[in-house]
């Protein structure tokens, strides 16, 4: 494995492990954890930079437990309150009706993606694989989810509001 892709492989080691101590605990500072995201997301972001641009072998998600995915949302979302939820400028839909976005959709599925790769790291004797998938993903889906992410964070901290 290249030095490039055990720093990615340990930041998502990182962020997995910290939303997994939310997601299991019923006592957890709240003002931590945001903090802790907050200081991931970034590294997360140039750790994938590393990934080239490739299409993925196979659906990481495809075993993932779709209650399991909604559980940790659901927590998410509820910690978060009305921090949650913002708007997508220039996100209009054909219908013309504007869209929202939410943190806790944001981080679940980046968890999620991230896991799956984790998981299959454990199983796999190639790398390759799971990187090309995670590369895809990231291209595809869960990158804009980070952006967006680090953007919402961002103007919460700016406005004083975490």
């Amino acid at each position: 494995m290249t030095e490039e892709a055990r720093a990615l492989t340990q930041v998502a080691r990182e962020y997995c492990a910290l939303i997994e101590a939310f997601d299991s605990s019923e006592d957890i500072d709240f003002s931590m954890f945001i903090q802790r995201v907050s200081d991931l997301l970034p590294r997360l972001h140039m750790a994938v930079g590393v990934l080239a641009d490739s299409d993925a072998t196979d659906d990481l998600l495809a075993g993932i437990d779709p209650e399991q995915r909604f559980s940790l949302y659901s927590r998410l979302r509820r910690a978060f309150g009305d921090k949650d939820a913002y708007w997508l400028e220039f996100d209009v839909g054909r219908d013309w009706q504007e869209k929202s976005g939410s943190l806790a959709d944001d981080l679940s599925d980046i968890y999620w993606e991230l896991k799956a790769g984790l998981e299959r790291l454990r199983t796999e004797r190639s790398v390759t694989p799971t990187l090309r998938c995670w590369g895809a993903g990231f291209r595809l889906h869960w990158g804009q989810h980070l952006v967006d992410a680090e953007r919402h964070l961002y103007g919460l901290r700016a406005r004083r509001l975490l």
